[in-house]
C-alpha cells in the first residue's frame, strides 16, 4: 500500500510593482532595439551606413516576415 507524504511549500508572496518596474522597462526597451535592427535598420531610418547589420540579421527578417528585398 502506498503512503502518501504531505510536502509542504513555503508561503508564496507577490512582488511589487516598484520592484518590477525598472527591469520591465529595460526589457521594454531592448526589445524596441532588437525589433529596430531586425526590421528596420538599412531602410530610410537607417542609424548605420553599412550593410552588416541587415546581413547579420538577415534571417531574423524573413522570420519575422519583414520584407527585406
Amino acid at each position: 500500500m502506498a503512503h502518501a507524504i504531505a510536502v509542504s511549500f513555503p508561503e508564496s508572496s507577490s512582488i511589487p510593482i516598484r520592484d518590477i518596474l525598472p527591469w520591465a522597462a529595460l526589457v521594454g526597451v531592448l526589445a524596441v532595439i532588437l525589433v529596430y535592427f531586425a526590421g528596420v535598420e538599412q531602410g530610410a531610418l537607417s542609424l548605420l551606413s553599412n550593410q552588416y547589420v541587415h546581413e547579420f540579421v538577415h534571417e531574423a527578417r524573413h522570420l519575422a516576415g519583414f520584407p527585406c528585398h
